[in-house]
C-alpha cells in the first residue's frame, strides 16, 4: 500500500532537512523534526508498573527501567529491550523504548529497557555491545528478583538495538552463556553493506524526503560512528555476516518503506537456512522506526507490530 496518508501529509515539514546529523545539530531542523514526529493522536500508557534501576557495567553504571504487568501471578516471560537510534541517539524516554516497553508489559511480560552507552567521537564498539551484554547477564541471572520465568527470557530491539540484541545472542551462544529463548527484532540493520532493495521499492523510496532515507553514504556513516572505522569489521558488529547456527528462534518486524528492509529480509533467509525458526511481518505503509509512534486508531499497523512481537513472548 502507499505510505500511510497521515505520515505522507507531514513530509513537507522535513523536506528541507538533509540528514539526521542536520536534524540533531540545527535548531530549526530540530523543531521541524519534532513537529514531524509529534503523536498523531492522544495516547496514554497502559496500566503497568515502572521502576528505575541500574547495574554496574564494565564502563560504569547502566541505567534501566523495569516495566511490570498490572496483575502478574507467578513467573512472567521476560524481555530485555534495546531502543534504536543509529547507535548515536536514543534514550529511555523515546517511544521506541518507553512506549514499546510499556505496551509489551501490558501484554503480560516483564520488560527491562536498557540505556546503553551511545557511540560518539570517543565511544565506539565494543562499548555499546559490552553494556548490553552486561545487562543481559544480569537479566538472565535476576529471575528471582524480577519474577521472570527462566524458561522464557527474550532479547529484542529496534534498528541499531536489534543489531545489539542479535550480537549479544551470538556472544552468549559462543561463550556458553544463558541463551535467550527468542529474539524479537524490529527493522534490524545487521549487514554492511545493506542488501539492495528491489527496483520497484527503490524507486518508491527515492520519492521520500531525504531525512527519511538511509543512503549508501548514511550507512557508511552509521557503521563508522559505531565501529570507529570502516576496515577490519568484526562479525559481531554486523551479525548477519557471522555463523547463525544455534541462534534463538526469531520474530522480525519490517517496515514496508525502509532502505534497511533488505537487511531484515536477508537475516530471515539466513536464519532459516541454518534451521533457526523465524517468522516475519511487514508493517504496511509504515517507515523505518514506526515503533517510535505510539499506537493510534488511525494506524493499526503499529498495534499489529506490537502484537506480533508479544506473541513471541
Amino acid at each position: 500500500m502507499p505510505v500511510h496518508p497521515l505520515i505522507a501529509a507531514r513530509f513537507p515539514l522535513i523536506s528541507q532537512i538533509s540528514n539526521l546529523e542536520e536534524a540533531l545539530s540545527n535548531p530549526e531542523a530540530a523543531l521541524a523534526k519534532a513537529a514531524y514526529e509529534a503523536p498523531y493522536a492522544s495516547y496514554s500508557l497502559p496500566d503497568v508498573t515502572i521502576e528505575s534501576t541500574s547495574i554496574t557495567g564494565p564502563y560504569g553504571d547502566i541505567p534501566m527501567r523495569v516495566y511490570r504487568p498490572p496483575a502478574s501471578t507467578g513467573e512472567a516471560p521476560g524481555l530485555l529491550w534495546l531502543h534504536g537510534g543509529a547507535f548515536i541517539t536514543g534514550d529511555l524516554d523515546m517511544a521506541e523504548a518507553h512506549v514499546v516497553s510499556a505496551e509489551l508489559a501490558s501484554r503480560g511480560a516483564i520488560v527491562v529497557s536498557v540505556d546503553y552507552r551511545l557511540a560518539s567521537e570517543t565511544v565506539h564498539y565494543p562499548v555499546p555491545l559490552d553494556d548490553v551484554h552486561a545487562a543481559w547477564r544480569w537479566f538472565a541471572e535476576a529471575t528471582n528478583e524480577l519474577g521472570t520465568d527462566p524458561r522464557r527470557l527474550a532479547i529484542g530491539g529496534a534498528s541499531a538495538g536489534a543489531n545489539l540484541a542479535a550480537a549479544v545472542a551470538m556472544r552468549v551462544r559462543d561463550d556458553s552463556g544463558i541463551l535467550p529463548t527468542v529474539m524479537l527484532l524490529a527493522y534490524p540493520v545487521v549487514h554492511f553493506p545493506v542488501p539492495a532493495l528491489s527496483d520497484e521499492l527503490a524507486a518508491e523510496m527515492r520519492q521520500l524526503p531525504r531525512m527519511l532515507r538511509f543512503t549508501v553514504a548514511d550507512i557508511i556513516d552509521i557503521t563508522r560512528w559505531y565501529l570507529g572505522r570502516l576496515t577490519d569489521i568484526p562479525t559481531r558488529t554486523m551479525p548477519g555476516h557471522g555463523n547463525l547456527e544455534g541462534m534463538p528462534p526469531t520474530r522480525i518486524v519490517l517496515s514496508e518503506y525502509d532502505d534497511l528492509r533488505g537487511s531484515g529480509e536477508l537475516f530471515e533467509e539466513q536464519l532459516r537456512e541454518v534451521g533457526v525458526p523465524v517468522q516475519s511481518t511487514v508493517a504496511a505503509g509504515m517507515l523505518h522506526g514506526h515503533l517510535n509512534l505510539p499506537p493510534a486508531a488511525q494506524m493499526p499497523e503499529i498495534e499489529r507490530s506490537l502484537d506480533f512481537l508479544a506473541v513471541g513472548l
